[in-house]
């Protein structure tokens, strides 16, 4: 005698929704995730040094071109070209005379920079050296044509103390002069024949 089975149907379960916890956990651990990759494409930007180097045209105290590369120096802050100051009861051209600062220190040598992040314009901040290895973030907050923007704190109240280049009288912060003259001009370019000319004109001390 044979029996015959016929199978049953299998029950279909309807797979429950999600409940508002389920949910807020999974958006929980979609933000960690992401974040987590956030970092790490930092990390690889910043492990990612750029390193350049050449001849340097110097548009300000704080800021170069080398070659199709804008620097602005990290660090510090100089005071804008067209900024003036106030010294003896007058008002003195700060800006010109930070960037021809920066002029004399370069003394038409090789400059190299170093970094890995870029400002709002572009610009990539960078550590800087002039071909005898001064560093020339330091040396412009040394000789006190620049302030301390984020680092050199320690030079600036050196400066300061001494009453060196822009602390010899009054000025506004950069930052502020910048906050206050929204039109003028931050950033001069400048030729070839304008570098060597301010070369001849630091050879000569005529100012």
């Amino acid at each position: 005698m044979t029996r015959s089975w016929r199978s049953r149907p299998r029950r279909q379960y309807a797979a429950a929704p999600p409940t508002m916890w389920r949910r807020l956990a999974d958006y929980g651990l979609t933000i960690v995730i992401l974040g987590l990759l956030i970092l790490v494409a930092a990390r690889l930007d910043q492990a990612q040094t750029r390193r350049t180097a050449g001849v340097a045209f110097v548009n300000d105290g704080d800021s170069i071109r080398l070659g199709g590369e804008r620097i602005r120096m990290r660090g510090i802050d100089a005071p804008e070209y067209t900024q003036a100051c106030r010294r003896n009861g007058a008002d003195y051209a700060c800006g010109t005379l930070a960037r021809l600062s920066l002029v004399r220190l370069i003394a038409g040598g090789p400059v190299s920079c170093t970094g890995w992040r870029r400002d709002r314009y572009g610009r990539l901040l960078g550590d800087c050296t002039a071909a005898d290895g001064n560093n020339l973030n330091r040396a412009q907050v040394e000789a006190g044509w620049a302030v301390a923007y984020g680092d050199f704190e320690k030079e600036e109240a050196r400066a300061r103390a001494a009453k060196a280049g822009i602390w010899a009288g009054t000025f506004d912060r950069p930052r502020d002069w910048r906050d206050s003259h929204p039109a003028a001009i931050t950033e001069r370019q400048r030729g070839s024949l304008a570098q060597w000319g301010d070369i001849l004109r630091d050879v000569f001390r005529f100012w």
